[in-house]
Order: structure tokens, then C-alpha cells, then sequence
């Protein structure tokens, strides 16, 4: 069940909102990356992973010239039983142990419409590295907090297939079909906050 997240994967979401040469920087507390994955063919296991943190430079004058990273503590995982999180941070899944961390590098961010965006990037996962894209809707313009910070949201969607990334484990069912589903659905909601701007000492 391999969520990535993904993910985060999950910060690109950050590309759409921005002022040029603006740094954000991710906020753990109000960015979810949750994941949704076939079980034994017949219902959804929804999950998520808690702990994001993650960075965004953006340009406004030339969005093709913003990053993004993104880093998620595959450890986090949490889809509400013990015993099968358990099991996905164990060899047969994510391998925590050997592999604590999912990342996500942006390369290419085009534009697909208002307040959308495609963002293409480098997911590492499992120790692999594959391309993924990301469908990303803007939330809006920035924000001002009630404490006067600077905000700016979105959410990003993808699907991977967990095999990509050397995540194999399944069991055939007696009737047919396979315990696990391959594809793996990712929606990350961010939130960012602007970071003030260096100055020259």
C-alpha cells in the first residue's frame, strides 16, 4: 500500500500561490498527505503519513524556474490499525528501517488552466527513483494569518504504482484476485508560510 506520497510529495501544491522569489516553507501542522489503495478487491484502505516537511522557491515572473522539495518520515505511516501499520513499516512494505524517508524534487511546472498546474518531479521511494506528475489546484492568493503571517494553500493529486518501487508483496485470494491493489491514489492538501527575506549583514 504504498502511499507516497506522495507525496508530498508533496509541496508542489506551493507552486501555484506566489509573489516572485518568494521561499515558503511547508506547515506540518495544516498539510495532510493521505493515500488510498485496493484491499482484497473489493473496498479502499485510506492512510496517511504525519509527519511532512518541505520547501518551495517560487517565481512569479517565471513559474518554469520555481522548486519545490518535499520529505516525508516514512515511519508516520497511519492508517488506523496497529498491526497492519506494523506491517507496511516492515520489509514486505516500506522497508522503514533501511528506507526512513519518501522525497519528492520538482523539475517542470507548467500550467494547465486557472489556478492549476502540472508539476513533474523526481519521487524517491524505497530506495527507487521514478517520475511522477502532480495535478495541482491553488487554493488562491496568499493570505494574511491571524497573526499576521503570510500564508498560501493548495492540493496536489497523483497515482503510482507501488511495483514501480519495488513495493511487491501480495497474496492470491482463494476465489481469485490478489490481497493488495498495485495502484495507489495520493492527495496532498499544503499549507505553507512565507519566509522573511534575508538581509545583508
Amino acid at each position: 500500500m504504498q502511499r507516497l506520497a506522495l507525496t508530498a510529495a508533496a509541496l508542489a501544491a506551493l507552486a501555484a500561490p506566489a509573489t516572485a522569489g518568494t521561499d515558503w516553507q511547508i506547515d506540518p501542522a495544516h498539510t495532510n498527505v493521505q493515500f488510498s489503495v485496493r484491499h482484497l478487491m473489493i473496498s479502499n484502505v485510506r492512510g496517511e503519513f504525519g509527519k511532512v516537511s518541505g520547501t518551495a522557491q517560487t517565481d512569479d515572473q517565471d513559474l518554469t524556474r520555481s522548486k519545490i522539495q518535499a520529505t516525508i518520515d516514512a515511519a508516520s505511516i497511519n492508517t488506523r490499525e496497529p498491526k497492519r501499520d506494523q506491517h507496511l513499516k516492515s520489509p514486505d512494505f516500506f522497508d522503514v528501517a533501511k528506507f526512513p524517508t519518501i522525497a519528492f524534487t520538482s523539475k517542470k511546472i507548467e500550467k494547465a488552466g486557472d489556478n492549476r498546474f502540472k508539476v513533474t518531479g523526481d519521487l524517491n521511494l524505497h530506495g527507487v527513483t521514478r517520475e511522477v506528475v502532480l495535478d495541482v489546484e491553488s487554493s488562491g492568493p496568499p493570505i494574511k494569518d491571524l497573526m499576521g503571517m503570510t500564508r498560501a494553500g493548495a492540493r496536489a493529486s497523483t497515482k503510482i504504482n507501488r511495483k514501480d518501487f519495488g513495493i511487491v508483496w501480495n497474496k492470491a485470494l482463494d476465489g481469485g484476485g490478489i490481497a493488495v491493489g498495485d495502484e495507489v491514489e495520493v492527495t496532498i492538501d499544503v499549507e505553507g508560510t512565507k519566509q522573511a527575506a534575508a538581509t545583508g549583514g
